[in-house]
Protein backbone atom coordinates (compact mmCIF):
# COMPACT_ATOMS: atom_id res chain seq x y z
CA UNK A 1 0.00 0.00 0.00
CA UNK A 2 1.13 3.71 -0.80
CA UNK A 3 1.29 6.24 1.41
CA UNK A 4 -0.81 8.18 -0.86
CA UNK A 5 -3.76 5.42 -0.65
CA UNK A 6 -3.04 5.79 3.62
CA UNK A 7 -4.22 9.57 3.52
CA UNK A 8 -7.77 9.71 4.02
CA UNK A 9 -8.43 13.05 2.94
CA UNK A 10 -6.66 14.29 -0.20
CA UNK A 11 -6.32 18.17 -0.50
CA UNK A 12 -9.56 18.41 -3.15
CA UNK A 13 -11.47 16.20 -0.50
CA UNK A 14 -10.66 19.15 2.23
CA UNK A 15 -11.83 21.82 -0.32
CA UNK A 16 -14.98 19.94 -0.90
CA UNK A 17 -16.07 19.88 2.43
CA UNK A 18 -15.07 22.91 3.64
CA UNK A 19 -17.09 24.83 1.08
CA UNK A 20 -20.18 22.46 1.52
CA UNK A 21 -19.79 22.76 5.45
CA UNK A 22 -19.01 26.11 5.89
CA UNK A 23 -22.01 27.78 6.42
CA UNK A 24 -23.08 24.78 8.78
CA UNK A 25 -20.06 24.82 10.35
CA UNK A 26 -20.21 27.81 11.54
CA UNK A 27 -24.24 27.74 12.97
CA UNK A 28 -22.87 23.81 14.61
CA UNK A 29 -19.72 25.57 16.26
CA UNK A 30 -22.13 28.69 17.71
CA UNK A 31 -24.03 25.97 19.23
CA UNK A 32 -21.04 23.98 20.56
CA UNK A 33 -20.19 27.24 21.94
CA UNK A 34 -23.39 28.24 23.25
CA UNK A 35 -23.84 24.70 24.88
CA UNK A 36 -20.19 24.69 26.67
CA UNK A 37 -20.70 27.82 28.05
CA UNK A 38 -24.41 26.58 29.39
CA UNK A 39 -22.62 23.31 30.91
CA UNK A 40 -19.69 25.76 32.34
CA UNK A 41 -22.41 27.59 34.19
CA UNK A 42 -23.75 24.32 36.45
CA UNK A 43 -20.19 22.80 37.25
CA UNK A 44 -18.28 23.62 40.19
CA UNK A 45 -14.65 24.59 40.07
CA UNK A 46 -11.96 23.26 42.17
CA UNK A 47 -11.52 24.91 45.48
CA UNK A 48 -12.80 25.37 48.85
CA UNK A 49 -15.85 27.50 49.80
CA UNK A 50 -18.04 28.23 52.71
CA UNK A 51 -21.35 29.66 53.87
CA UNK A 52 -22.52 30.54 57.42
CA UNK A 53 -25.82 31.45 58.85
CA UNK A 54 -25.71 35.72 58.98
CA UNK A 55 -26.83 35.49 62.51
CA UNK A 56 -26.27 33.30 66.08
CA UNK A 57 -28.90 31.16 67.04
CA UNK A 58 -28.84 30.47 71.23
CA UNK A 59 -25.00 31.56 70.50
CA UNK A 60 -24.28 29.41 67.63
CA UNK A 61 -23.38 30.27 63.69
CA UNK A 62 -23.80 27.61 61.58
CA UNK A 63 -21.10 26.78 58.74
CA UNK A 64 -21.01 24.30 55.71
CA UNK A 65 -16.98 23.76 54.23
CA UNK A 66 -16.89 22.03 51.00
CA UNK A 67 -13.70 20.96 49.14
CA UNK A 68 -14.61 20.71 44.90
CA UNK A 69 -12.42 18.65 42.54
CA UNK A 70 -13.42 17.66 39.06
CA UNK A 71 -16.90 18.87 39.71
CA UNK A 72 -17.36 16.48 42.93
CA UNK A 73 -17.80 17.18 46.43
CA UNK A 74 -14.33 15.38 48.00
CA UNK A 75 -15.07 16.57 51.84
CA UNK A 76 -17.11 18.79 53.63
CA UNK A 77 -17.42 20.11 57.00
CA UNK A 78 -20.71 21.40 58.91
CA UNK A 79 -20.57 22.59 62.21
CA UNK A 80 -21.31 25.63 64.28
CA UNK A 81 -19.47 28.12 65.97
CA UNK A 82 -19.28 30.40 69.04
CA UNK A 83 -18.52 34.41 68.65
CA UNK A 84 -14.91 33.12 70.15
CA UNK A 85 -14.84 30.55 66.88
CA UNK A 86 -15.21 27.06 69.22
CA UNK A 87 -16.89 24.82 67.35
CA UNK A 88 -20.12 23.29 68.57
CA UNK A 89 -19.54 19.47 67.97
CA UNK A 90 -16.43 19.59 70.31
CA UNK A 91 -17.87 20.83 73.17
CA UNK A 92 -18.92 17.64 75.63
CA UNK A 93 -21.17 19.14 78.32
CA UNK A 94 -23.55 20.30 75.29
CA UNK A 95 -23.22 16.98 73.64
CA UNK A 96 -24.20 15.09 76.88
CA UNK A 97 -26.88 17.38 78.03
CA UNK A 98 -28.31 17.07 74.49
CA UNK A 99 -27.93 13.87 73.78
CA UNK A 100 -29.99 13.09 77.16
CA UNK A 101 -32.92 14.89 76.22
CA UNK A 102 -33.02 13.77 72.99
CA UNK A 103 -31.13 11.35 72.05
CA UNK A 104 -29.17 13.35 69.31
CA UNK A 105 -26.20 15.75 69.33
CA UNK A 106 -23.61 17.84 67.47
CA UNK A 107 -21.16 15.49 66.52
CA UNK A 108 -23.55 12.77 65.35
CA UNK A 109 -26.42 15.06 63.60
CA UNK A 110 -23.27 17.42 61.50
CA UNK A 111 -22.01 13.94 60.31
CA UNK A 112 -25.05 12.37 59.60
CA UNK A 113 -26.10 15.58 57.33
CA UNK A 114 -22.21 16.11 55.66
CA UNK A 115 -22.74 12.09 54.50
CA UNK A 116 -26.27 12.87 52.83
CA UNK A 117 -24.67 15.95 51.14
CA UNK A 118 -21.56 13.79 49.82
CA UNK A 119 -23.66 10.85 48.71
CA UNK A 120 -26.28 13.42 47.80
CA UNK A 121 -23.68 15.90 45.72
CA UNK A 122 -24.99 18.85 44.32
CA UNK A 123 -28.46 17.11 44.29
CA UNK A 124 -29.04 16.84 48.11
CA UNK A 125 -32.26 16.33 49.36
CA UNK A 126 -31.79 15.94 53.23
CA UNK A 127 -33.77 14.33 55.50
CA UNK A 128 -34.03 15.98 59.24
CA UNK A 129 -32.86 14.26 62.39
CA UNK A 130 -34.93 14.28 65.52
CA UNK A 131 -33.62 16.98 67.74
CA UNK A 132 -31.36 18.64 65.29
CA UNK A 133 -34.38 20.17 63.21
CA UNK A 134 -33.49 24.26 63.71
CA UNK A 135 -29.91 22.82 62.84
CA UNK A 136 -31.31 20.79 59.41
CA UNK A 137 -33.20 23.40 58.35
CA UNK A 138 -29.93 25.81 58.58
CA UNK A 139 -28.00 22.46 56.55
CA UNK A 140 -30.69 22.86 53.73
CA UNK A 141 -30.29 27.08 53.14
CA UNK A 142 -26.42 26.73 53.44
CA UNK A 143 -25.66 23.83 50.62
CA UNK A 144 -27.50 25.47 48.11
CA UNK A 145 -25.19 28.83 48.75
CA UNK A 146 -21.89 27.15 48.76
CA UNK A 147 -22.53 25.09 45.98
CA UNK A 148 -23.30 28.31 44.07
CA UNK A 149 -20.28 29.69 45.56
CA UNK A 150 -18.78 26.61 43.98
CA UNK A 151 -20.09 27.41 40.77
CA UNK A 152 -18.90 30.92 40.41
CA UNK A 153 -15.52 29.73 41.97
CA UNK A 154 -16.05 32.54 44.54
CA UNK A 155 -13.87 31.28 47.62
CA UNK A 156 -15.12 34.30 49.71
CA UNK A 157 -17.61 33.05 53.02
CA UNK A 158 -21.62 33.80 51.87
CA UNK A 159 -23.37 34.63 54.79
CA UNK A 160 -27.01 33.06 54.49
CA UNK A 161 -30.35 34.50 56.06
Amino acid sequence: MKLEDMIIFQEKDIRKYISRFATKGAAVILFLGMLLLTGCGNKMKDGYYTAEMAEFSHGWREYVCIQVKDDTIVSAEFNAKDASGFIKAWDNEYMRNMGMVSGNYPNQYTREYVRQLMEGQKDTQVDSMAGATNSGDNFKKLVPAVIEQAKKGDSTTVLVE
